[in-house]
């Protein structure tokens, strides 16, 4: 199994992460990648950047070492009615917006609350993909969510930190949830979460789950540019140069 992009990367300007925009592209490049988002954490990350930093974004070519550079944002739900921490006006000039629940930004709940909260978030009109739902920290309902994926044409991600060095007893619900992914024709999307270049591309993990639960490239939404450039275009106004 293998995928064109890896749609989402941390640079230094998330604060915890360790590589330029320059390093991961040259990390992309080597490994065949057509396609990479960066997507450093929304403002409320504790070490983030400030909103400036979205609107600036601009100042990075469109390609780089013959990779194809998206612009986006791995924004952080805040309270439980689903707000995150970009407005709509910037919002609506990334690339790509990705969502997900993260400690010091997003509420403790119970399971219902978590869920709505998430399910709030999708509703937004450019969300994207909402990342590591398998995230135990932060307990969901599964079917709900991925229901309201398909119903708000959201991806849900894979994410193969998850699976390695982060977010502690993921596995069972990622396979869980790509189940519930696969029964209902929710769109997948497999990330590296990668903070630091060497990890750009590495889908090692993401692939086995995926795999062990009968699940094949072509359902997979960053196995082809043009799956990506279809899901991103289906927002209004938004026009992704390809």
């Amino acid at each position: 199994m293998e995928f064109v992009a890896d749609l989402h990367i941390h640079t230094i300007s998330s604060g915890h992460a360790y590589s330029t925009v320059l390093e991961i592209a040259q990390a992309a490049s080597a490994k065949g990648l057509a396609i990479i988002a960066i997507t450093d954490h929304g403002p409320a990350m504790p070490g983030a950047p400030h909103y400036y930093h979205f609107g600036n974004l601009t100042a990075i070519p469109e390609e780089l070492y013959g990779v194809r550079i998206l612009k986006g944002v791995e924004a952080n739900i805040v309270d439980r009615e689903g707000t995150l921490d970009l407005d709509v006006e910037r919002l609506s000039r990334l690339d790509i917006v990705l969502v997900g629940l993260h400690t010091y930004c997003a509420p403790y709940g119970s399971i219902e609350e978590n869920t709505r909260m998430m399910i709030n978030a999708m509703q937004n009109p450019w969300v994207d993909a909402i990342v590591h739902p398998g995230n135990p920290e932060y307990s969901i309902d599964e079917e709900a969510v991925v229901r309201a994926a398909v119903e708000f044409d959201v991806a849900l991600e894979v994410n193969n930190s998850s699976l390695t060095i982060s977010r502690s007893g993921s596995r069972s619900h990622c396979s869980n949830i790509i189940c519930l992914a696969k029964k209902y024709k929710a769109k997948i999307m497999v990330g590296t979460d990668s903070h630091i270049a060497l990890s750009v591309g590495e889908f090692k993990e993401a692939i086995k789950l995926l795999e062990e639960n009968g699940i094949t490239s072509e359902l997979v939404l960053n196995s082809s540019a043009e799956n990506i450039y279809k899901h991103l275009a289906r927002r209004n106004n938004r026009i992704i140069k390809r």
